[in-house]
């Protein structure tokens, strides 16, 4: 597989002792595995004191906790993948600095996302919503009941494609991680319809949607052109739907490994933000979802 000079090589799992983070470490040890790459675990504590050379081992030690958060990831990881090259950091940072320094240090990001069902579920940990908006990293985000269906190597991977702007950069994340799992890589374009394909009752125009559709399914094909000649392994299935692309991604995310959604980078963007099909997805999808930055 064609390697970037600009990979590191790295994946970064950010750990905070949830049961969520620790699903988020061995999916990133399964995709370290994949990528040839090594692990780096991360814990950051503003709170840690200075060690000597032995680690405490004593529950009265300040560091305890740290030290434990670190150890239970590790020995999840080396259970898993006893032979993956792993490091740790232990950081005395606030973990928001601690997080956007490792990512840019990484290939990959990975966080745990906290799963607090339907009254809650718009809430994403205030950390890795920052992590997310923020970084130019790729960051997937794991739910601790996601993380058994991550982990069957037969899912397909779904990406959602937006075709009026620049996607080099999520197409190459998907192509690669469908390569790496051999598996079909499904890409979903939504498309809203034009204003004059309804008419005055209130219904669609049959000749109008069937012309939208034709004309969304020839650029979407042109799109995935170059990227089927440079991964001829890869099975690709594309597909357009004329609605919104936040509920055609979740419904093609129900039997997938991975889903994978963009978020337009703006460097000169004072606050940055995440658009709707990425709260969707990081709220709402069954799998862990992958947020891809690009211009």
């Amino acid at each position: 597989m064609e390697r970037s000079e600009a990979m590191k090589d790295v994946i970064t799992v950010g750990l905070d002792g949830t049961p969520e983070s620790l699903s988020a470490a061995r999916w990133a040890a399964q995709e370290a595995r994949l990528r040839n790459a090594r692990l780096r675990l991360l814990h950051s504590w503003v709170m840690l004191a200075p060690e000597p050379s032995a680690h405490p081992v004593e529950e009265r030690d300040q560091n305890y906790w740290p030290h434990r958060i670190m150890n239970e990831a590790r020995e999840a990881v080396q259970a898993q993948e006893p032979d993956l090259p792993l490091e740790e950091a232990l950081v005395t940072k606030d973990p928001l600095e601690a997080l956007e320094e490792a990512a840019g240090e990484s290939d990959l990001m990975v966080l745990g996302s906290r799963d607090l069902g339907a009254v809650s579920r718009y809430v994403l940990g205030e950390v890795g919503l920052q992590i997310v908006a923020h970084t130019e990293t790729p960051v997937v985000l794991i739910r601790n009941r996601q993380e058994s269906a991550a982990t069957e190597s037969n899912r397909d991977v779904v990406v959602g494609l937006s075709l009026h702007e620049p996607c080099e950069a999520l197409l190459a994340f998907a192509f690669h991680s469908a390569a790496r799992r051999r598996v079909t890589l499904r890409v979903v374009h939504g498309r809203h319809l034009p204003a004059h394909a309804y008419n005055r009752g209130g219904g669609v125009e049959p000749y109008v949607a069937e012309m939208t559709a034709k004309d969304a399914q020839r650029e979407l094909a042109e799109a995935l052109r170059p990227w089927r000649e440079r991964f001829p392994e890869v099975r690709v299935a594309e597909r357009v739907e004329l609605e919104s692309p936040a509920p055609a991604l979740l419904r093609d995310a129900v039997e997938a490994g991975l889903l994978i959604v963009g978020r337009r980078h703006k460097r000169r963007m004072l606050a940055a933000r995440i658009g709707h099909v990425v709260q969707a997805a990081v709220h709402h999808a069954p799998c862990p979802v992958a947020v891809v930055p690009h211009e």
